[in-house]
């Protein structure tokens, strides 16, 4: 492969690496230094993606090679306190299993795939993606709306988000509802499609929540979650492709709540 093809490969992926790297960092700034990273080092060395064909699989897999001899996220002073908090808590779970758990769910990769990312047998993948679900999924339980204007989706997502103990305090089809649901009953996490019912948009609903009530942990339901990796604003950390499956809920839900704050949770 030409250097020109490499790059053109790698740039097909950054927008996927960029998306697992802020969710296992909890951080943009600190995801993306970690994306930044790994280009520089196969740049620097291209023998890092030998013996693998998929250039997806091959760019994780240097990520992983940094992200192990780190240990703990690049250093970021615009860290805000849940962040920091986020990050304290990681440290008490059970190393390689959050990692694992992203790659299966968010990423969509096979036990062998996440295997050969991380450079270890299947069967040890896949037992540390359950590890994970069940230490993350019985840490904290909050308030979840859901904006989303398909009522059989939001039924969907509404029965998954209850089966993992969680409350739903109401499901939001317009801008205008949402903004209505949130001021009377303040989320703890945000569950939101793009396209509402009325043309509205599900990402401006969001942004102003946000503005209006803080820090809210937020996951987006997308066919397109490329569209908001562009690298030009602040991006979601969550994001979830149409169709999805119950599994990348559960996962995503339990993930952005363990980021969440934990004030004014039932831990």
């Amino acid at each position: 492969m030409t250097a020109a093809d490499l790059a053109q490969s790698i740039g097909r992926e950054l927008p996927f690496l960029r998306r697992y790297a802020r969710a296992l960092t909890g951080s943009q700034t600190a995801g993306d230094n970690y994306a930044a990273a790994t280009l520089e080092a196969i740049l620097t060395d291209r023998s890092v993606l030998e013996n693998e064909d998929d250039i997806r699989i091959g760019l994780f897999r240097a990520f992983h090679v940094i992200w192990q001899s780190s240990g703990q996220p690049v250093e970021d002073h615009d860290l805000s306190s849940r962040e920091r908090r986020a990050q304290d808590h990681l440290r008490n779970l059970t190393p390689n299993s959050r990692e694992a758990l992203l790659l299966r769910t968010i990423e969509e990769l096979r036990p062998d795939q996440i295997a050969r990312v991380m450079q270890v047998e299947p069967s040890e993948a896949e037992e540390l993606v359950q590890i994970a679900l069940n230490e993350m999924g019985n840490a904290i339980r909050g308030k979840v709306m859901v904006i989303e204007d398909e009522m059989i989706i939001a039924m969907d997502l509404k029965g998954i988000v209850q089966a993992m103990g969680h409350e739903v305090t109401g499901v939001a089809r317009t801008h205008a509802a949402a903004i209505e649901l949130a001021g009377k009953h303040r989320p703890d996490l945000i569950l939101a499609d793009i396209q509402l019912a009325d043309g509205s948009s599900g990402l401006e609903a969001v942004n102003e929540l946000l503005r209006n009530m803080g820090d809210i942990p937020v996951i987006f339901i997308t066919a397109f979650p490329e569209r908001l990796l562009t690298g030009e604003r602040p991006e979601p950390a969550f994001l979830i492709s149409k169709p999805y499956s119950e599994e990348q809920v559960r996962s995503a839900v339990s993930q952005a709540m363990f980021f969440a704050s934990t004030e004014g949770l039932e831990a």
